[in-house]
């Protein structure tokens, strides 16, 4: 009896499951803390008398979002002592999800984990406020407010072009031939004049402990890098979308995996995002 309710509670639940993780990451900028949250909510969910939810997938999303908040208040106190810069967890797409791209993650970093609730179920999750208040437990007022200021905050971070797909993987696969090779003169032509470079190895792996800024610094830091390479090859695991940004996986000499992700403007590569802390991609193996 008990296996059959157990299958009769994965039957409601993992159909949800995709939707549920999806709020959860967004929200939280960690595969791992998404996957415990989706979890705990199905727990939670076991435990529900489920004749009386009219509504699953609102019900359980707002068990999923008020999980997180409690989450982002912990993760706020980690962040302050994570080893150098700190950005998400690489999610591998194979289209780019425009609504919520690396930068926009980072920008959500800035607000309250209220905030960024609001911001999330109404701005991206298409949520009218009625609701977004019934998950937050504020009023429907107070979470307009809260989209508000939370717009103004991430305003700058909202994509505001589109990549042609095919364009932005072949755009990855040439800064990585480069980058690989020590072509630097191809290279430097793909930056934008402001480019900058971020990395997080957190403290497990080599990586710059501060932003690299300007074509000339980002260049010379190449340059570095392919005298490495040229020594301990790096290999192209998968060209495409990383965090919706055209991107690219590698494997690196050390046998660790490495993401990179291209914010482009104009044609040009505004700024580079590798994540090479081996906790934040060992889903990606």
């Amino acid at each position: 009896m008990i296996g059959s309710a157990a299958e009769d509670v994965a039957e409601s639940f993992d159909p949800l499951r995709p939707k549920l993780a999806r709020v959860a990451y967004r929200m939280l900028g960690s595969v791992a803390d998404a996957e415990d949250v989706v979890q705990e909510a199905f727990i939670r969910w076991m435990g529900t008398d489920r004749d009386r939810v009219l509504q699953p997938e609102a019900f359980l999303r707002r068990t999923v979002t008020r999980l997180c908040i409690d989450v982002l208040k912990s993760a706020k106190r980690r962040r302050e002592t994570y080893k150098g810069p700190w950005l998400p967890d690489p999610v591998v797409e194979e289209e780019a999800d425009e609504d919520v791209t690396l930068p926009l993650l980072l920008a959500l970093e800035r607000l309250s984990p209220l905030e960024r609730a609001a911001f999330l179920l109404h701005d991206v999750f298409g949520l009218g406020f009625e609701e977004v208040a019934q998950t937050v437990g504020r009023d429907a007022a107070a979470c307009r407010q809260l989209a508000s200021r939370a717009r103004v905050h991430v305003r700058e971070a909202r994509p505001r072009f589109r990549v042609e797909k095919q364009h932005a993987i072949d755009l990855a696969q040439a800064f990585f031939k480069a980058s690989r090779s020590g072509d630097m003169t191809t290279l430097g032509a793909m930056l934008a004049e402001d480019v900058t470079i971020h990395a997080d190895g957190g403290g497990r792996r080599p990586a710059i402990w501060r932003p690299v800024q300007g074509r000339q610094a980002v260049v010379r830091l190449h340059e570095a890098l392919a005298r490495v390479y040229a020594k301990h090859a790096s290999g192209l695991v998968h060209a495409g979308f990383v965090n919706g940004l055209p991107g690219f996986i590698t494997l690196e000499a050390d046998g660790e995996l490495q993401s990179t992700a291209l914010e482009i403007v104009d044609g040009k590569i505004v700024a580079i995002y590798v994540v090479r802390n081996p906790e934040k991609l060992q889903h990606l193996h």
